[in-house]
């Protein structure tokens, strides 16, 4: 699986693991500045049911959304959401309170 996916990551890599650091609303929003400030995607990293390889954590900072395990179609909607808080966030919008 991480050969397959490797070569298609561009820009900040950033994989979602249990192992990543936690960040608040606010920190994921800085994060979001951040990558758009360069050029480039922004690659989320969400592995299968067995996590990811090795080498696709070792390719970015991990984030993890929670030291609880959530199955992987559930863990995109959540990163889904937490990107348009974040937005909100940069714009100013009241939405994430």
């Amino acid at each position: 699986e991480g050969e397959a996916i490797t070569p298609r990551l561009s820009g900040l890599i950033a994989p979602m693991c249990i192992e990543g650091r936690q960040l608040d609303s606010e920190g994921f929003s800085r994060l979001l500045s951040g990558a758009m400030q360069s050029p480039g995607a922004v690659s989320f990293v969400i592995g299968s049911s067995y996590g990811l390889a090795d080498q696709v954590k070792g390719l970015g900072r991990g984030i993890s959304m929670s030291p609880m395990t959530f199955p992987h179609q559930l863990a995109r909607v959540m990163l889904c959401e937490q990107i348009y808080r974040g937005l909100q966030i940069l714009r100013g919008a009241p939405y994430h309170k």
